[in-house]
């Protein structure tokens, strides 16, 4: 059977996210696929270029999970309309399927453990691991948050605490689970865990 981009990029995450990007080797990802590197090569260029074509597909994957959900696909200062439309249920009901997305999702599980093992490699993959896993994620949720309370979406109590800490919170509740998740815990009660964690969140701030 022929082998598309979509299997090379699959077996090469698999291989950096358990070895690490440096030493894992095109001749390696082939011999994984029975490929030889030139069938590899008709595909990439080289191994940075599977590394920044995985990059580029977790960037869509995530595109498709917020427009499925409902919540802002593009950048706060690209399209701040699309934070001022979304619904506070909406977006803590995303924040579940975040976990069972980053904990479920074979392809966003390995493009997670990949950057948590790469982050100290070089200032460039700190950065995409900012981007994508902690920094990244906190922003969009304090841009959120502000426009909600600018439109009298949440609380006084909401207010007071400010959008960043509202963000902060809530984040950290989905971050530990992940933690957890990492660390072989049952990952049905994990999800319950922090689903009763959302839920309070929700009730704490709704207006």
């Amino acid at each position: 059977m022929k082998t598309s981009k979509e299997d090379i990029l699959i077996v090469a995450l698999k291989l950096f996210s358990e070895r690490g990007f440096d030493a894992v080797s095109t001749s390696m990802i082939a011999e994984q696929l029975g490929i030889t590197k030139g069938a590899l090569y008709r595909h990439f260029k080289d191994k940075q270029d599977i590394f920044d074509s995985i990059i580029e597909r977790m960037y869509e994957l995530d595109r498709e999970r917020a427009e499925t959900d409902s919540v802002p696909v593009s950048d706060y200062e690209e399209s701040p309309e699309e934070y001022e439309s979304t619904d506070f249920k909406a977006f803590c009901e995303f924040t579940i399927n975040q976990f069972d997305f980053w904990s479920g999702d074979e392809f966003a599980a390995s493009f997670r453990r990949m950057l948590i093992l790469e982050q100290f490699k070089s200032p460039e993959k700190m950065q995409l691991y900012q981007d994508m896993i902690v920094k990244g994620p906190v922003k969009y949720s304090e841009n959120l948050f502000g426009e909600m309370i600018r439109k009298n979406m949440l609380n006084s109590k909401a207010r007071g605490i400010g959008a960043r800490r509202l963000a902060m919170e809530l984040f950290s509740a989905l971050s530990l689970a992940l933690q957890l998740d990492d660390g072989g815990e049952d990952r049905e009660r994990i999800r319950e865990d922090l689903k009763v964690i959302v839920e309070e969140f929700r009730n704490r701030y709704s207006a």
